[in-house]
């Protein structure tokens, strides 16, 4: 099983591109079904990723990142490289999709997936909005294609 899941607010312009991603696929795949694959609008809930990921053999996430590189910049990660256990809290809202990786590797052991991809997305505009910057809707469709070819070849092995 491939499971796809989007990050971001969607009130923040560019933030929302792994959710926009997301979304997306959601609409390929009401067109053209794929069994094997799930695809996941996480938002901002890091404990939803953690369980929406239970079970799979393979993950991919997406989101927006802010590292000063270049509007549109598009990274893709090794999850092992990204993922980083909470700080004690009693505030769940503090628990993103890179405690996620750690914590749900370590609750649920090998029911949890090894495979992980994160694609990042380098923000242009982080303020409340709804539109994604040109750059990173340029890149949004470059990933969405690429995660087109990696659905098909999933199907197809």
């Amino acid at each position: 099983m491939l499971t796809i899941i989007g990050c971001g607010n969607l009130n923040r312009n560019d933030d929302a591109v792994g959710v926009i991603i997301a979304q997306r696929l959601q609409q390929y795949l009401a067109e053209n079904p794929h069994p094997k694959v799930r695809v996941f609008d996480c938002g901002t809930a890091g404990m939803e990723v953690m369980f929406q990921a239970r079970g799979s053999e393979k993950l991919i996430i997406l989101d927006a990142s802010c590292t000063d590189s270049p509007p549109g910049a598009i990274f893709k990660v090794p999850g092992k490289e990204l993922e980083a256990l909470p700080e004690p809290s009693f505030n769940l809202h503090d628990f993103r999709w890179d405690h996620a990786l750690a914590a749900g590797r370590k609750i649920f052991l090998d029911d949890f997936p090894q495979d992980v991809t994160v694609y990042l997305i380098e923000a242009a505009n982080l303020d409340f909005g709804l539109d994604l910057s040109a750059a990173v809707q340029h890149s949004a469709d470059l990933v969405l294609a690429e995660l087109i070819t990696i659905i098909s070849q999933n199907v197809t092995a």
